[in-house]
């Protein structure tokens, strides 16, 4: 296998510019209180005099004389917010008007689902972008380079959303943060991407995985990036429907003709394809070697695997276990989200360091988050192992916004706490006070494979609010399992939720909650979910599910996945 770089370069750039901002966050992680003041005020300087910071009095708020008289103020004058509370003043920036939420005009807008059938519009502004996003982002790739240091010997398969997805009223674009970070990489890493952005603009699902993978597949890669780890699964799913179909075109420097691509990005795609009946021999030798040919295989020189591996995403991550290289390193990509990316995972663990220089952070103890007024914490203030609600204030334009999520606290970093995701808050169900919680339901299947030794490939439960009941659905590894067997295998899941939740285990008992309906899922039931759902809109970087939730718009796609006797 050819592709072999000489790293000096990307390593010397990475490193001197990774690395002052390495400096920049151990100086901000050694006082955060000091930091958080800092950053909250410069934040509302930027943006005092916009309507949302007039009409939330960020002048006088500024007047604090001490950061405890800041914090306070701020909590006074400004409430704590959801998207649907910045939709309006959003919908004024989408249509042209400047200095609504920050100072001039968003330079693109993030799109991602949220709770209303509207998706939320997430502004994003040139300061968030380069001084903020950017400056993170030259740390994250630096990264690579400090904890695997062959990185960049070989290419890297970066899977990311679409750049331009559209345009608001004003003309200005929506899409994917990703995409544009991946076109305006520096450009002596672009050179290094195993495919061009057009492939990201596929719009069949199927083809674009068989195209990623087909040009992936003939390079040396040396680095994976994709925040879902279900990507992952997916794709070595279609590298075993079509392994020799990669093959052949590899060997003369083709792409499927029966894949429905659009003219105009078949033909951006053609100059990167060139016949390589070298490596289609390598291909077919390991093929003869290991009949079931995994990532170690293709790619013996990996060095990072870049993904989530917090809250539920390690059921997808359970699927390709022991299917790479011994050496590479499986890097957490950290609490990061569409609207704000908190901090980064510096190391081997899943705990993110948080930058208090870039963004201020507020928090809610678990316990309190229902309360008629909780107490919001400083940074400062986190305890180690205990769990909090977080809330985040950016310099793209939103004030105490409630993430919706449920994060743990690891240990510190310099005197600042680290965090790793748990769950979205909307990852806990409570039909009639029971609140059952993802995690619970997931430990409980864990037991139930174990105990039964009938392992599953995908699972997912709804709480049906009406029936007062719980459906949970099983696509079993042996998909001759019977019905009986997964009643069987439900009362195993019960017996556990019963014995750690104790909420549950009353409401069942009294009969406020029914036993649960037990379902088989066919083959590839997850797949085929996410497929509908790419189809509808969700973008493959962003596409998230809760094993665990209330919502009758996903239910009612696994109804029809379920095996008919």
């Amino acid at each position: 296998m050819k592709d072999w770089q000489n790293p000096v370069i990307p390593n010397i750039a990475l490193g001197l510019a990774g690395g002052i901002e390495l400096l920049k966050l151990n100086k901000a992680s050694r006082n955060p209180r000091k930091e958080s003041e800092k950053t909250l005020r410069r934040i509302l300087t930027y943006a005092k005099d916009t309507v949302y910071g007039k009409e939330h009095h960020f002048d006088e708020i500024l007047q604090a004389t001490s950061a405890g008289d800041l914090f306070r103020r701020y909590r006074e004058n400004v409430p704590m917010n959801d998207y649907e509370d910045f939709r309006p003043y959003v919908e004024r920036h989408k249509h042209g008007e400047e200095n609504v939420l920050f100072p001039g005009k968003p330079v693109m807008y993030a799109t991602t689902s949220g709770t209303t059938s509207e998706p939320k519009w997430i502004p994003i502004t040139d300061v968030y972008l380069d001084k903020i996003y950017g400056a993170m982002t030259r740390l994250w790739m630096y990264l690579f380079v400090k904890n695997r240091p062959k990185v960049f010997t070989g290419v890297s398969m970066s899977i990311v959303g679409k750049m331009i997805e559209g345009y608001a009223p004003d003309g200005t674009v929506f899409g994917s943060v990703s995409g544009l970070t991946q076109q305006n990489i520096p450009g002596f890493l672009r050179h290094l991407y195993s495919a061009p952005h057009q492939v990201f603009s596929i719009t069949d699902y199927n083809a674009r995985y068989y195209t990623l993978m087909r040009m992936a597949i003939e390079r040396n890669i040396t680095l994976i990036i994709t925040a879902n780890p279900s990507t992952i699964v997916e794709l070595q799913n279609n590298v075993n429907q079509y392994f020799d179909d990669y093959v052949k075109d590899i060997e003369t420097g083709t792409l499927k003709e029966d894949l429905p691509i659009a003219p105009d990005i078949r033909a951006a795609i053609k100059p990167f394809l060139h016949p390589n009946p070298e490596r289609a021999q390598e291909l077919r030798e390991l093929k003869a070697q290991y009949p079931h040919i995994l990532p170690k295989h293709y790619w013996p020189n990996l060095q990072v695997l870049n993904t989530w591996k917090c809250g539920n995403t390690a059921v997808y991550m359970e699927k390709f276990k022991d299917s790479f290289p011994p050496q590479m390193m499986h890097k957490e990509f950290g609490y990061f989200a569409s609207e704000c990316r908190f901090g980064l995972t510096l190391d081997g663990s899943n705990n993110t360091v948080m930058f208090p220089h870039y963004h201020y952070y507020e928090f809610v103890e678990e316990h309190d988050r229902e309360s008629e007024n909780p107490t919001y914490l400083q940074l400062d203030e986190l305890e180690e192992g205990k769990r909090y609600c977080a809330f985040v204030t950016t310099m793209a334009g939103l004030y105490r916004y409630n993430m919706n999520d449920l994060i743990e606290v690891g240990p510190k970093y310099k005197n600042t706490p680290t965090v790793h995701m748990i769950q979205k808050i909307n990852g806990i169900v409570s039909m009639t006070g029971e609140k059952l919680a993802e995690q619970q339901f997931i430990a409980a299947v864990h037991t139930a494979e174990q105990e039964l030794g009938m392992p599953t490939r995908f699972y997912v439960g709804f709480a049906d609010v009406e029936a007062s009941v719980y459906h949970f659905y099983y696509e079993f590894a042996d998909q001759a399992t019977t019905q009986a067997q997964a009643e069987k295998f439900t009362e195993v899941v019960e017996r556990e939720l019963q014995k750690e939740n104790c909420e549950y285990e009353n409401k069942r008992v009294s009969l406020r909650i029914d036993p649960p309906v037990t379902h088989r899922l066919r083959k590839e039931s997850f797949e085929t979910f996410k497929e509908q759902c790419i189809a509808e809109g969700f973008r493959d970087g962003q596409f998230k599910v809760n094993l665990l939730m209330q919502d009758e718009v996903r239910h009612a796609k696994f109804k029809k996945l379920v095996v008919e006797d």
